[in-house]
């Protein structure tokens, strides 16, 4: 016959186990709706915006979607290098 008595040693731990869950669960909770909301708060930010890179990048969108040939794309970046160093 199988021996029960272990079963008897797990009826006085039980409650201070399911103490313990409830205590650890309420903190998980409240954990992750402070990740949650620190989340939202880093989402609604926006990191500046560099106006001139994104002019740049314009330009070039352009300029590669223009259909020209390759000798002119040559000559139309090689312009806009010489137009940003001055």
């Amino acid at each position: 016959m199988i021996d029960f008595s272990f079963v008897f040693a797990l009826i006085p731990i039980a409650p201070f186990a399911l103490g313990g869950l409830a205590i650890w669960t309420t903190h998980k909770r409240k954990t992750l709706k402070l990740e949650l909301e620190i989340a939202k708060a880093r989402a609604m930010e926006r990191p500046p915006v560099n106006d001139k890179l994104e002019q740049r990048v314009r330009t070039l969108e352009r300029i590669i979607t223009d259909g020209r040939s390759r000798d002119a794309l040559a000559q139309q970046i090689e312009d806009l290098r010489e137009k940003q160093i001055s």
